[in-house]
């Protein structure tokens, strides 16, 4: 790029052909590629792996603590590189917060297309991310960087949790009411923004809660019935709830109206602002719910980027979840209920 370039005229979006974690492989062809572990070593130590596709994995250090250990990075989701690697940053970190645990250090993975676009958004970039990393309370300590042919950032986190309070994507029980910390529609939102079609409120609700943390989670996973916790991103709501489903061996049933969106989400559908993540989604696991409209599949569907966790709390849990969201100034309705797994063909009822 010339030197004499206007940068603030520099759109990030124009330079990726996906946007944030909407550019995930989908779950489906994931699964082919992944396939099943062969040859792999049985370490005693390591509580969590990929067996569930869980958050992040855990390494038991023999002390009642366990070190947590997450990679997430993506293409540009927004223009403003600084607001990217900030998103970017606190998409990642979110994998800890998920697994009830309090980050401690993060490494940065960086890409960029030196021959198109300039060092100085690239310093902007991981400007971001560090900011991230303060809000955190931990320091960017380092990375690694390749040319490539699109931007790319996100972080490499390591985390700690006392083993007590460790929460995974499999301990949701019959009976467990299911909450979202974050209102659905990122990828829509994103969508409408890149077609040029969002107001600037509606786009500025979406960035101001994709540079929110998921910092409550490691509050909210010091509650005994709080029995499962998983970040929602870019599978979507009915993907990552799927995946709480099979791995705890459960089903589940949830109400579409009492879903949180975000503001005129269905203008939006309604103008064609639907990511193509979205059908790969229901390609991928639309046969394990029930039949569902065209609206419930985009909402259900949508890829997100630093989303809301998904959490399953018990009965008897209740009354102390919602005083600690309150005493956070959150207050969250439940989206359903966790139920028996009466068919392997229907795990989710969409209601």
């Amino acid at each position: 790029m010339n030197s004499k370039t206007d940068i603030s005229s520099v759109r990030l979006t124009e330079y990726s052909h996906g946007a944030g974690c909407g550019c995930k492989i989908s779950p489906k062809l994931l699964n082919e590629i992944l396939g099943q572990a062969q040859d792999q070593i049985i370490d005693s130590s390591l509580i969590v792996g990929n067996e569930s596709r869980d958050d992040a994995a855990v390494y038991d250090l023999g002390d009642g603590r366990a070190l947590i250990s997450t990679t997430d990075f993506f293409m540009p989701i927004v223009d403003d590189p600084y607001t990217f690697g900030m998103i970017s940053g606190c998409n990642a970190l979110s994998d800890i917060y998920a697994m009830g645990g309090k980050p401690l250090m993060a490494i940065a993975i960086f890409g960029w297309p030196i021959d198109k676009l300039p060092a100085e958004i690239g310093a902007k970039v991981i400007e971001g991310g560090r900011a991230a990393c303060t809000k955190a309370g931990i320091s960017l300590a380092g990375g690694h960087s390749i040319d490539s042919p699109e931007p790319i950032f996100g972080l490499s986190v390591s985390g700690i949790v006392k083993i007590e309070h460790l929460k995974r994507n499999t301990g949701a029980q019959i009976g467990d009411s299911i909450f979202l910390t974050k209102p659905l529609g990122l990828g829509i939102l994103s969508t409408a923004q890149i077609q040029k079609k969002v107001t600037s409120n509606d786009y500025k609700q979406a960035v101001e809660q994709m540079c929110q943390l998921n910092d409550i989670g490691s509050k909210i996973a010091k509650i005994p019935g709080v029995n499962a916790i998983t970040d929602v991103t870019g599978f979507g709501l009915a993907g990552h709830l799927l995946e709480v489903c099979q791995g705890s061996k459960v089903g589940a049933t949830v109400c579409f109206n009492d879903l949180p969106l975000l503001s005129n989400i269905y203008s939006y559908i309604d103008k064609g602002c639907v990511p193509g993540g979205t059908q790969r989604n229901y390609d991928s696991y639309g046969h394990f719910f029930n039949k569902l409209t065209i609206l419930q599949n985009t909402v259900l569907c949508d890829p997100q980027t630093s989303g809301g966790l998904l959490v399953t709390v018990s009965d008897e849990s209740l009354v102390d979840f919602h005083e600690l969201l309150k005493s956070h100034q959150i207050n969250l309705r439940s989206i359903g209920k966790i139920t028996e797994l009466n068919s392997t063909k229907e795990v989710v009822h969409i209601e």
